[in-house]
């Protein structure tokens, strides 16, 4: 790879050394992750377990083994105190002197899998505020301003990680010739504009007329502004913002009329992506509340969510608020 940056090279710089173990020790877990999805249709992982998980989901067979992978290798950082998954019920204690807690989504969109699209890994990395020993809810119920560490993996045409430790956005591209992340994408910045937006539109039907209201503008015929906008969706919010990263846009999931949150979960999945975003210069909201200021009261919390493009995510609060 010439001079390319490894992943472990750039964190020496850009991180302290117990946060740089939990990230390279995720990583690797992430590494079987991908060879495991590469190969998940010869190796009888497709399918489900036949349990459901606390969203009352059904659990993928790769959604449990993904979990146990991440887990094994967390553990083995050392300096990873705590673990919160979308796949289990309360927190796991790692590290009982650990200084860091990961809340994770270890297989985003795996209801995709036996379709080839694009799934991922998406994590949140804070450091803990209980002393040492069990890890408690309190570590895990802190605002995403507090954030160490935000990214993800995708699992796609090639196994790409984003990631931002607190001053900027880069990623990461895993070599398969050596099994090695390199810098591949540096200081990755979210157009303001964006002519894409992401929404599973067969929802429309459920959704306040503040949001039709948007997507009806959004699908309108107007050569002055360049609409209407592509719609596109693939179905796995890895995917969908992964591509919002690259060519800008909006992803949007709403709450139903007459509910308060959404379907995607706070802790893993939105303060997550939330950081990256603005991060990168774009922005995400509930509609009424920039995201990483919403305080969690529970693990398995949800919200709504406007992500993306700063002005797309602003003309949507426009809607929001008419």
């Amino acid at each position: 790879m010439g001079n390319a940056i490894k992943l472990a090279s750039f964190l020496e710089t850009n991180s302290n050394i117990e946060l740089a173990k939990v990230i390279v020790s995720l990583a690797e877990g992430c590494k079987i992750i991908a060879r495991l999805v590469n190969n998940a249709g010869l190796t009888g992982i497709i399918g489900t377990t036949g349990d459901t998980n606390v969203q009352g989901e059904t659990v993928q067979k790769l959604d449990d083994l993904s979990n146990k992978i991440l887990m094994d290798y967390l553990r083995a950082s050392e300096t990873c105190a705590g673990y919160l998954s979308e796949e289990n019920e309360g927190t796991v204690t790692l590290n009982q002197n650990g200084r860091y807690i990961i809340s994770v989504d270890p297989l985003d969109g795996s209801a995709n899998i036996d379709i080839c699209a694009p799934i991922g890994t998406i994590f949140n990395l804070n450091q803990r505020i209980s002393a040492a020993g069990e890890v408690t809810h309190a570590d895990f119920f802190q605002q995403g301003t507090t954030t160490k560490c935000a990214g993800y993996f995708i699992y796609g045409s090639s196994t790409i990680l984003v990631l931002s430790t607190g001053n900027g956005v880069n990623g990461f591209t895993l070599n398969t010739e050596d099994n090695e992340f390199y810098l591949s994408h540096p200081s990755m910045k979210i157009s303001e504009n964006g002519k894409i937006y992401s929404l599973n539109q067969g929802n429309v039907g459920k959704f306040d007329e503040g949001v039709k209201n948007f997507i009806s503008f959004c699908s309108t015929v107007d050569k002055e502004t360049s609409r209407p906008y592509s719609l596109r969706y693939i179905g796995s919010m890895v995917g969908d913002l992964h591509r919002t990263f690259i060519k800008g846009g909006i992803f949007i999931y709403p709450a139903n009329k007459g509910e308060k949150k959404g379907k995607l979960r706070l802790l893993y999945e939105c303060i997550p992506m939330s950081f990256l975003t603005e991060q990168a210069g774009g922005k995400a909201t509930d509609g009424k509340n920039r995201i990483l200021e919403i305080q969690p009261t529970e693990l398995h919390e949800r919200t709504a969510i406007f992500i993306g493009s700063k002005n797309l995510v602003e003309k949507a609060e426009e809607f929001l608020r008419s």
